[in-house]
């Protein structure tokens, strides 16, 4: 708390956003020498760390306190402008024109062979060299920053005009309109190599919401001295800084001239890539010679050569500016894209501006404590008087009216006939999307919502069951102090076997900031023998019917579970469960399908019965017995960042693998209990380890033993996460491609690895007409040895788009090819 209160303070203080009877405003329009508005120019004061930004009309404003300073006006292609203006007792206008800045070549210029720009080389030689000094020069450092983001519709097909798209967005006749925008104002805190804490004040939002956004301050703070520049969202692979130790494997580089700055000469140097496709920046550089440092970037990435998602055209600029001696620092970082969707033309920016910097400050222990963003809960309360007075970057008169719409909107969606009318349109059931995905219902407040699960797994077939109905809902309330309980029944029958189950599923949150949640289940089910997932009641009708594939075994649980989370301490993530469950062995019931298949048959409903068993075989599997289990994990993820929201805390993946220990018991003699063994494991992995331009790698690596097991049951075993039919789930990196469900299951020691490494691009990203389709190509490896079926291990390679991807995998079963061929995903688990 004293953390925030004196980042408040701060920023009401020192940040001089803030309205006070002792400033007054200076403001005006800055323009060229046809009177054209400049956009985005930085206006800020010599030798202070205050400034802002013109907005896209070419107008600013900023406050200060009675005094003379010196105003400098700067923007890349632009003659820097400085002005000295005084304050008195009054507000300032201050009206000015920029000039052409006009880069001179040097009156002797050297080449080398090939017309090779040598000047241009010894000069990003000398950069590059400095590169690391550069980087690690602030080892930390605190400044208020503000962020604002702006997306516009540009066009629209006009048949999509006509059908009401224009009255939905707010567009005009033409197919234009504003439809978003956003701004916040934060404290920032940052230290060397990757520690950051922002706290955000206030923030506005109007409109919908963007595919992708920046709203943090972290998103736009990519750094050029780094090797690698990532620009989050657009891209799985990072890009070549114009600057990195090995940019010259990359980039060839053109010195187009040189301007004198304030006594300081500047080169600007364009970047020519050395291959049309690598994932490289196009524009140019400006460099402070004698310092061999950044002066501003100007760049770009097209959808065309750098493989982009969501935009066409992704610009970056950034200006830098000196805080103090021999210290620049960024005082604004900006995004500016374009894109088409379905026709569809928009563009927008987002915008950062800093102020207020100090540098190397001794933060108290724990001060980096892994929250990397705090939202205030009074952040978005902040009226339009409140903006007004301490936005940086004044709007524009379209801005204005689009904020003053939205918000007599926003008024008149709080009225109850809007809400009415809104809440019956949200509740709608729409057949193709519930088939699929299910349909949510909620009350006018959002506080109830009401969950029915997709006609894709209510309605299904096997071959114990016969054809099933499974009727199953979850109803979730949000109390007041955003505790959270859900409760879910499920009701199930089966038509060949007469069996009607009914359970229900609850869960309590008691703390949402950390992540502290009971849980209470009990009733009967029909329960998968592999206790980790085989295929869905949707895959398994399919497979059923269709290809006389019964994949899936069941068994009958008569059951009661208690449990509890609770994290112990940032990154430590205790759960624990008590369970009492009466199991029954079944037997299949029915052989319908719809195609008869002359290759294939039903197989029996124990997965370890011979394959020449007929489908009605009833050999024993397990008696019917009782369990009485503990079964508890420890899960530590180090270094755990997260964002604190009013309502609770948001984890972020750590840069580091996750550690999970797991310990179960089942008790004998606790309600009549047989089942008597105790089985523990640990689990490694890490996703999304980023590997420079060659894309990203994943791995899960797990071992465990049972260390006793005087009494242990087919459905105690250990289970692994197979895939047998065509389709499978690649979303989750400890699966496999061909693993049977039921034959290498553990009952001990066994160890499992998996690898999967995502290209991102970059082989096929080389040629040309594979290049538009924007593949990923995938390699991997799964590997499983236990006891009884030592040394299984698959290979595969795959393609992927989106949700869809293709995998062709070859298995091994010891030293013989077990199984190969196709496997495919389209989203749908």
């Amino acid at each position: 708390m004293r953390i925030l209160l004196l980042s408040v303070f701060i920023l009401l203080s020192a940040f001089t956003f803030k309205a006070s009877a002792q400033q007054f405003v200076l403001s005006g329009h800055i323009a060229d020498q046809k009177h054209n508005p400049i956009a985005f120019a930085s206006v800020y004061i010599r030798n202070s760390t205050y400034g802002t930004t013109s907005n896209e009309a070419g107008a600013y404003k900023f406050k200060l306190d009675p005094g003379t300073y010196n105003v400098i006006y700067r923007l890349v292609g632009y003659k820097e402008r400085v002005e000295k203006v005084t304050i008195t007792d009054h507000d300032v206008l201050l009206n000015l024109q920029m000039e052409n800045d006009i880069f001179q070549l040097r009156q002797v210029s050297v080449k080398g062979k090939k017309g090779r720009d040598t000047a241009a080389m010894d000069i990003m030689r000398k950069v590059i060299d400095k590169r690391e000094y550069y980087l690690n020069e602030i080892k930390s450092y605190s400044c208020i920053v503000y962020v604002k983001g702006v997306q516009k519709l540009i066009s629209a097909p006009k048949s999509l005009l006509r059908q009401g798209v224009a009255k939905v967005l707010d567009l005009d006749t033409n197919g234009r309109g504003i439809l978003y925008q956003s701004e916040s104002i934060s404290t920032f805190n940052y230290e060397r190599p990757n520690k950051v804490k922002e706290v955000n004040i206030s923030t506005r939002m109007a409109g919908i919401t963007p595919t992708f956004s920046y709203n943090k301050v972290s998103d736009l703070q990519g750094n050029f001295y780094e090797n690698i520049f990532t620009v989050h969202g657009l891209s799985s692979r990072g890009f070549v800084s114009p600057v990195a130790s090995n940019a010259f494997s990359y980039y060839r580089f053109k010195l187009v001239g040189v301007s004198q700055v304030n006594g300081q000469t500047i080169d600007k140097i364009e970047l020519q890539p050395r291959r049309q496709h690598d994932p490289v920046f196009r524009g140019n550089i400006y460099i402070v010679e004698g310092d061999w440092r950044l002066y501003s970037v100007d760049l770009q990435l097209t959808s065309k050569d750098n493989v982009l998602n969501l935009v066409d055209t992704m610009k970056i600029s950034q200006q830098y500016v000196p805080i103090r001696d021999s210290t620049w620092m960024p005082v604004a970082i900006q995004y500016n894209y374009k894109g088409t969707v379905f026709g569809f033309k928009f563009e927008g920016y987002y915008l950062s501006i800093y102020n207020n910097y100090k540098f190397n400050i001794e933060e108290p222990p724990g001060f980096f404590n892994g929250e990397v963003l705090r939202i205030d809960t009074a952040a978005n309360l902040k009226d339009a008087d409140y903006w007004y007075n301490h936005r940086p970057v004044p709007l524009t008169d379209i801005e204005t009216r689009d904020y003053q719409k939205k918000d007599s909107i926003a008024a008149l969606q709080k009225t109850h006939p809007y809400l009415d009318s809104l809440h019956k349109s949200k509740n709608r059931v729409l057949i193709i999307p519930y088939t699929v995905f299910g349909f949510t219902a909620t009350s006018r407040d959002n506080k109830d919502s009401l969950y029915v699960y997709p006609f894709i797994q209510t309605l299904y077939y096997n071959t114990v069951e016969g054809l099933g109905l499974n009727l199953k809902i979850r109803y979730t309330k949000v109390l007041d102090d955003f505790r959270k309980y859900s409760i879910t029944p499920n009701i199930r029958y089966g038509s060949g076997n007469k069996l009607f189950s009914a359970n229900v599923h609850s869960s309590y949150t008691y703390d949402p900031f950390h992540a502290g949640e009971f849980f209470l289940d009990f009733g009967n089910d029909i329960l998968d023998l592999n206790n980790v997932g085989t295929r869905s009641l949707y895959f398994n009708t399919l497979s059923t019917l269709l290809s006389n594939n019964n994949y899936v075994k069941y068994y009958r649980s008569e059951y009661g579970n208690l449990g509890y989370k609770h994290e112990l301490a940032n990154g430590v993530l205790w759960t624990a469960f008590l369970s009492y469950a009466n199991r029954t062995q079944l037997f299949n019931t029915s052989y319908g399908h719809i195609f008869t298949s002359k290759t294939r048959r039903y197989t029996s409903n124990n997965p370890l019965a011979p394959e020449t068993a007929p489908a009605d075989d009833r050999s024993i599997l397990f008696p019917q017995n009782q369990t009485f289990t503990f079964n508890t994990s420890v899960k530590f993820t180090f270094d755990q960042q997260y964002i604190t929201r009013p309502t609770g805390k948001v984890y972020i993946p750590s840069q580091y693998p996750t550690l999970t220990v797991n310990y179960r018991k089942a008790i004998p003699g606790v309600f009549g209990s047989d089942a008597n063994y105790n089985f523990a494991s640990v689990d490694i992995s890490k996703e999304h380890i980023r590997l420079g331009l060659a894309g990203y790698s994943s791995f899960k690596l797990t071992g465990g033993d049972f260390f006793t097991h005087k009494t242990l049951y087919y459905m105690d075993y250990n289970h692994f996460l197979g895939n047998q039919g065509t389709t499978f789930d690649p979303t989750y990196v400890g699966s496999f491609h061909f693993l049977p469900f039921y034959t290498y299951s553990a009952n001990g020691g066994y160890l499992e690895a998996h690898y999967q490494h995502n290209f991102s691009g970059f082989i096929l990203n080389q040629i040309p007409f594979i290049r538009k389709f924007k593949l990923e190509e995938i390699v991997g490896a799964n590997y499983l040895t236990e006891k009884n079926n030592p040394n299984y291990s698959e290979f595969y390679f795959g393609l992927q788009r989106l949700i869809f991807r293709i995998d062709y995998g070859v298995s091994y079963a010891g030293n013989k090819k077990y199984i190969q061929g196709i496997r495919i995903f389209y989203g749908i688990r």
